[in-house]
């Protein structure tokens, strides 16, 4: 089975394997790069390599795991290491790992000897759902997120769930945050379905990751540049990217996974979805509670607040000075371009905590 997302094929499971053997025998690259980070190149090099059928000159590269590492520096050292390692401009580069390896090897991909060829192959949830479909690859300026990048699609994407089994529980839950915006905004059935856990099968988490890609790969083909109706993949993430960034480089504070912070992001953008969209109340309190239950309450005090709302100035979805948010009409119903008073969102963040 395969989705195409804009112009980069996703292909799932063994079927991607084939398709991936065929494109090295008909693209003919000079050398195969793969990029891992420590904890893939331990998981998934040995699975993934076992699978590739090919005779061309295969270098591994690997840089540290983590979002602190997800920076022009490390970029660099990659960029050095393809140098001396002879890449040139048919050489490939086939990222391995979660959402830091896909955006970060993209973005060194797309920008050595002005691009060369790249695929995604995701090893976690959130990377599989979100951050290795729709051809966004950067890094991050200091701890303000992604400020640096490009869009630029890949040949494919490989998505297979073999890869999630070691994966910990912490990185699982924070790709489902990224699973359930896809429903906030685009369908109640599909977050009834991703919220119901108890049921939850290994053949269902594969349908969940499936119609997940697909609802994101469908936004993505509708707006490749996030003109318009890409820009509700933002949900949650204007506020929830702010305190990301604001948790990373605090010495008092303990580093968030992105889901951590984006589910928090969520709750905010849907309590300000009720305040000024009309969002329904009895369905604010049920995204409340679902995303309380499935994810820790973070670490954010009143004294945080005006920290938070200063890094929103650097919110990618921002123009001509104001701070844009994505909100809800209702559940599947998005809004874009929402400017929202300060007083607001410090209401946001109250009702966070307080709930």
């Amino acid at each position: 089975m395969a989705v195409i997302a804009s112009q980069a094929p996703i292909f799932y499971a063994e079927i991607g394997c084939a398709e991936l053997s065929n494109y090295l025998r008909t693209s003919k690259p000079s050398i195969i790069f793969v990029l891992v980070d420590t904890n893939t190149h331990n998981n998934c090099l040995n699975i993934f390599l076992q699978q590739l059928e090919t005779t061309i000159t295969i270098e591994v590269i690997e840089m540290e795991a983590g979002e602190e590492h997800k920076n022009i520096e490390t970029c660099s050292g990659i960029w050095e290491t393809l140098s001396e390692l002879g890449a040139d401009r048919k050489s490939l580069m086939i990222n391995l790992g979660g959402g830091v390896v896909t955006d970060l090897g993209g973005f060194v991909a797309s920008t050595f000897k002005r691009g060369i060829d790249y695929i995604n192959v995701p090893t976690s949830l959130l990377a599989m759902v979100d951050a290795s479909v729709g051809g966004k690859c950067g890094v991050d300026l200091g701890n303000l997120k992604n400020q640096i990048g490009v869009i630029n699609q890949p040949q494919m994407v490989l998505i297979d769930s073999q890869y999630l089994t070691s994966l910990p529980a912490n990185e699982m839950r924070s790709g489902l945050a990224e699973v359930l915006k896809h429903g906030l905004i685009a369908s109640e059935t599909y977050w009834e379905k991703a919220t119901n856990l108890e049921a939850l099968t290994l053949e269902d988490l594969d349908d969940l990751i499936i119609e997940s890609i697909n609802i994101k790969s469908s936004i993505v083909q509708q707006d490749p540049t996030e003109q318009s109706i890409r820009k509700t993949l933002n949900y949650g993430h204007t506020l929830g990217h702010a305190i990301e960034s604001y948790f990373l480089t605090n010495p008092n504070k303990v580093t968030l996974l992105h889901g951590e912070a984006i589910a928090a992001g969520m709750v905010m953008a849907t309590h300000l979805s009720f305040k000024i969209c009309g969002f329904p109340e009895n369905k604010l309190r049920d995204i409340t509670k679902k995303l309380n239950e499935l994810f820790p309450k973070i670490d954010l005090l009143e004294e945080d607040y005006k920290i938070v709302i200063d890094l929103l100035k650097f919110d990618k979805k921002n123009s001509h000075g104001n701070i844009n948010f994505v909100l809800l009409k209702d559940i599947g119903e998005a809004k874009i371009d929402v400017n929202v008073p300060n007083d607001q969102l410090l209401e946001a963040m109250n009702y966070y905590l307080k709930n």
